[in-house]
């Protein structure tokens, strides 16, 4: 069973004490697993932008490693994170083929699902050279651009730019030449800041212009759309033909073609919702609900200036939003 939280830990010591003492190595297998598992998940979030996905990765990679502490003739692990890290990212990579598959019959755009947690009162501004990447890499914005990138490209990109891991880690945990590793490093970095310079708008001033353009989407209001939308917009809205929230087999593009859907849609999508203002994926955004359904999760992209939206994710497909409390 795949659950090596601290609290299932506790159940099962709590119940059966003579059990868990039996069991040494399990014990300390599972602690060691669970050490890690913030990272992991952070790790495989980053290269499939699914939870679900993530999910089931994690629980490959827990029943590897409890099999390998488990075998009697295995040589001890010295560093557990590196190895865990190895297993989870090549078997990351392994599902790639399978998400592939079910994205060339994704009904209409796909998006990344999306990670809610409360917001925050207060805001720390950056103070490492790498923190605003590490804070911009788990934003609804920058998965979409990852998912440009071929598989090997975005698993190098994410260890790299994101954790910090160094070149020739990366070509051991891939099985590859540390220069095959820098090369795709360096493929990867430039697609990425070619479509998205290196910015963080203030927290704030995010949630001030998410207020604002709800304010305009659900009352219909095209004028204050039109002055809301950065001319180059994009909607890209996620229902998987579920039929909810303003979506289309494409993203649309344009403040024209945006703002009259949007003003269009309002009478319909938007007669009764209610919002409440949450993080998402590390962002100031929004989430809307019918009576206790959630409808939709609603991520907005600034402009550098911080004046004008220039991206709109719209997450409104339920097998997305499952997982959000």
């Amino acid at each position: 069973m795949y659950d090596p939280s601290p609290d299932s830990q506790a159940a099962s010591r709590e119940g059966s004490p003579q059990e868990a003492a039996s069991d040494p190595v399990a014990n300390t297998a599972t602690q060691v697993f669970h050490d890690h598992r913030e990272l992991l998940f952070s790790i495989v979030y980053n290269m499939l932008g699914s939870v679900a996905d993530t999910e089931d990765v994690l629980q490959e990679t827990w029943l590897s490693w409890t099999a390998r502490n488990q075998a009697s003739s295995a040589e001890p692990i010295g560093n557990p994170r590196a190895y865990l890290v190895r297993i989870v990212v090549n078997r990351a990579l392994a599902h790639q083929a399978t998400i592939s598959r079910r994205r060339e019959t994704y009904v209409g755009p796909w998006l990344p699902e999306p990670l809610v947690s409360p917001l925050t009162d207060t805001y720390v501004p950056d103070n490492a050279a790498d923190a605003a990447v590490r804070a911009e890499s788990v934003s609804m914005a920058l998965l979409v651009i990852l998912e440009t990138l071929t598989p090997l490209e975005r698993g190098v990109f994410v260890l790299h730019e994101v954790f910090g891991y160094a070149h020739t880690e990366i070509a051991e945990i891939l099985g590859r030449s540390p220069s095959a590793i820098r090369q795709l490093a360096h493929r990867a970095r430039e697609h990425v800041h070619a479509r998205r310079p290196r910015y963080e708008p203030d927290p704030h001033v995010r949630q001030q212009v998410t207020e604002r353009f709800l304010a305009a989407a659900l009352g219909g209001d095209l004028d204050a759309l039109l002055q809301t939308l950065a001319p180059d917009v994009t909607l890209w809205g996620d229902a998987g033909g579920k039929g909810r929230a303003p979506a289309g087999q494409r993203p649309l593009h344009g403040r024209d073609k945006v703002a009259h859907l949007l003003a269009a849609a309002a009478p319909r999508s938007g007669k009764g919702l209610d919002i409440a203002y949450r993080s998402v994926n590390g962002d100031p955004s929004a989430l809307l609900f019918a009576g206790d359904t959630l409808y939709a999760v609603l991520v907005l992209d600034l402009t550098p200036d911080g004046n004008q939206v220039c991206g709109i994710y719209v997450v409104a497909n339920p097998d997305k939003l499952s997982h959000v409390d």
